[in-house]
């Protein structure tokens, strides 16, 4: 009966032990939230009960499954004690990855909603992911060597691992060029403000984006919903357009290539009107001016402002759209066109006395008898 019931004590005293105190913690973290709502801390700290329970119940298992006097278990107790010990780790590795998020997350929450300037807000979100990622592969890195040396013999190993550490060094730091490069520059994006998450870059002729920024590479989400994953390195060796750097608001052109003839006050005025039908213009400014003419037409630029690059873009093909309808509709001949009329006779006596003036080719104009049909 002892061989019975002492399994069921240690097992199920571990389990309710654990179920229980994680429901204390659970509803001490609950209290505390509902007295500080102004901290998120205590709400995020509720993500750690589960990473807890498996860190108690494997620490009790740990150190009550001695007093299983079974067969089994006398058997295979190094085992056991060495799995346990392994889950251990692991669990505590998760355990404080969460507990160091939730105060990492809680701290961004409240700089986000106590600071207005949305580019300061972009830059600490980057920061913080890329120092979540930082811990998360210290902690991993930590206990995965930590596992390691609950085998027997690794303590040989490890010393032999120093002993060829400059070599290996060596080989490594030529082989991870491009690898520390990423990392590195990293740092240098992370701290150095930039590039952000939610900034709107123009990245090899592609405008998006940046949807995310890791260690060594980073996502751009263009306007088709696309993705382009780029390393880190780029942006801190070659150019790129940042529009959200200084602030998100922008000015965008349109340009229209019309004919001589185009009634550039009226459409000064048809630009206004567009303008405040459209919801994507913010009202700071706007312009319509001849910048550039041709032999053949003119170039006239609108120049509309909005707050961001979704809107700008948005304002622009609202001008284009609307104010070449309105150019067909009301001024058709103002659009550009192709003269086709043949060439003026210059005036008698403009050219010299050696030479005669010269004479329009025959099929230029049919005469009286008719049209020549070359023959002579």
């Amino acid at each position: 009966m002892e061989n019975v019931l002492r399994p069921l004590t240690v097992v199920g005293g571990s389990v309710v032990v654990t179920l229980l105190v994680g429901w204390a913690v659970d509803r001490l973290l609950c209290r505390v939230d509902d007295r500080h709502p102004e901290t998120p801390l205590w709400g995020m700290l509720r993500r750690c009960r589960l990473p807890l329970q498996v860190v108690l119940l494997s620490a009790l298992l740990r150190a009550s499954y001695g007093e299983i006097h079974q067969p089994l278990v006398r058997d295979r107790g190094a085992g056991i004690g060495h799995v346990l010990s392994l889950v251990l780790i692991g669990a505590s590795a998760w355990l404080v990855t969460r507990i160091v998020s939730a105060a990492v997350e809680s701290t961004y929450a409240r700089y986000a909603s106590s600071t207005r300037d949305p580019a300061r807000v972009r830059r600490v979100r980057t920061q913080v992911t890329l120092i979540m990622r930082i811990v998360t592969a210290v902690v991993a890195v930590v206990a995965v060597a930590a596992m390691l040396l609950t085998f027997p013999g690794m303590e040989k190993v490890g010393a032999s691992m120093l002993a060829s550490a400059g070599i290996l060094g060596i080989v490594a730091g030529v082989a991870a060029q491009s690898t520390l490069g990423n990392l590195f520059a990293g740092f240098q994006i992370a701290f150095g403000d930039m590039v952000r998450i939610g900034d709107t870059v123009v990245v090899d002729g592609e405008w998006g984006v940046v949807e995310e920024v890791t260690l060594t590479f980073l996502t751009v989400r263009t306007w088709d919903e696309r993705r382009i994953t780029m390393p880190v390195s780029y942006f801190t060796s070659k150019p790129f357009e940042n529009w959200s750097r200084g602030g998100a608001q922008m000015t965008g052109s349109v340009f229209f290539h019309l004919d001589h003839s185009a009634p550039v006050a009226l459409m000064r005025e048809k630009l206004r009107e567009i303008l405040e039908d459209c919801p994507a213009w913010d009202r700071r400014d706007w312009n319509l001016a001849v910048t550039d003419t041709t032999p053949s037409t003119i170039q006239v630029r609108a120049v509309v402002t909005a707050k961001d690059a979704d809107d700008v873009w948005t304002a622009r093909c609202t001008v284009r759209e609307r104010m070449v309808a309105w150019l067909c509709e009301k001024h058709p001949y103002a659009l550009p066109r192709i003269a086709t009329s043949a060439a003026s006779v210059p005036p008698s006596g403009q050219w010299p006395a050696s030479s005669s003036a010269p004479v329009p080719s025959p099929l230029a104009a049919p005469d009286d008898n008719g049209p020549r049909t070359g023959r002579g």
